[in-house]
């Protein structure tokens, strides 16, 4: 009888590894319970503008619902309104977007396939911002193209859709969970690009 041994994810091992000795040594924190960690990753994608009437336009929402499973590995759900907004003739209930949540080895998956190839596919890339933190280590970024994930065949897509894609940590900060980022290989923008758009 043979035994199928698994091996932990390429990122998990080096957040656990590199980056948890970068915030011992740079952070001062010794207690391993102490120590940050990606609890999970969630995208979003809004379809209000794809509301007719009372319904979501059903091609857009089930290639949302396709894309999404591609992307993540799993099912997404259907987020519903919970206020109504006359101006857009938005009522409590309507569907107006769709989200999923990756944990475990699912997400650092995720996680390689976003950094190593997603990203460096945006068109015209010259980094995302690292700003973009929420006062309590969380980021979050926005992509305006499904495209740029290899499952997805645009020459077959009917609905072209953005997503935003947040990353919540626990025992982090901002300035803690930026370092981590970076030791990971994430593609901020460099500090020469951003006195280039100020001029």
């Amino acid at each position: 009888m043979s035994t199928a041994t698994t091996t932990a994810p390429r990122m998990k091992e080096l957040f656990e590894t590199e980056v948890w000795d970068m915030v011992r040594s740079e952070h001062g924190v010794t207690n391993p319970m102490a120590l940050p960690r990606l609890q999970k990753i969630v995208l979003t994608v809004g379809m209000g503008n794809q509301l007719d009437g009372t319904k979501l336009n059903p091609k857009a929402r089930e290639q949302v619902i396709e894309d999404l499973s591609l992307i993540t590995g799993q099912r997404p759900i259907m987020k519903k309104a919970k206020k109504a907004v006359s101006n857009f003739k938005l009522r409590i209930g309507y569907e107006v977007g769709a989200m999923v949540t990756v944990r475990g080895d699912r997400m650092w998956e995720f996680f390689d396939r976003l950094v190593t190839l997603a990203i460096p596919r945006i068109k015209d890339f010259r980094g995302l911002k690292d700003t973009s933190f929420d006062g309590r280590g969380n980021y979050s970024f926005g992509i305006t193209e499904q495209g740029i994930f290899p499952e997805i065949d645009m020459a077959n897509a009917q609905y072209t859709h953005g997503m935003n894609i947040t990353m919540v940590f626990s025992n982090s900060t901002d300035e803690i969970t930026k370092a981590a980022l970076k030791k990971m290989g994430f593609p901020f923008v460099k500090p020469a690009d951003k006195k280039k758009k100020r001029a």
